[in-house]
């Protein structure tokens, strides 16, 4: 199977926007649907996450305000033949969120 993309955005409180992604092996073989289900019970109102909880590169911008935001939005996951570019597998990327954020209830 694919390799799995996440998106993801950073938006600042004058909505300039600064887009990332993270490109993960998936040796097990995780449909999205799956994937997404899991990742929605870490997600603040299904939308954002603290980059730092989930090991991810923060995209905030280098001059930022008191009125910025400090989370980042969740875009898309997708199936990609990108090459890998987190030294995480999507197993372990799952396994730190799950072990180290906040479920929101």
């Amino acid at each position: 199977m694919p390799n799995i993309q996440l998106s993801y955005l950073y938006r600042d409180f004058g909505n300039y926007k600064n887009f990332g992604s993270v490109v993960f092996t998936n040796l097990t073989n995780e449909l999205l649907e799956d994937i997404e289900h899991r990742l929605k019970k870490y997600l603040i109102d299904c939308c954002w996450f603290y980059a730092e909880e989930w090991n991810l590169p923060d995209l905030k911008f280098d001059a930022t305000s008191p009125s910025d935001p400090t989370w980042h939005e969740f875009e898309s996951l997708e199936y990609t033949d990108l090459p890998l570019n987190s030294a995480l597998s999507l197993q372990e990327f799952m396994l730190s969120i799950e072990k180290y954020a906040k479920p929101i209830v």
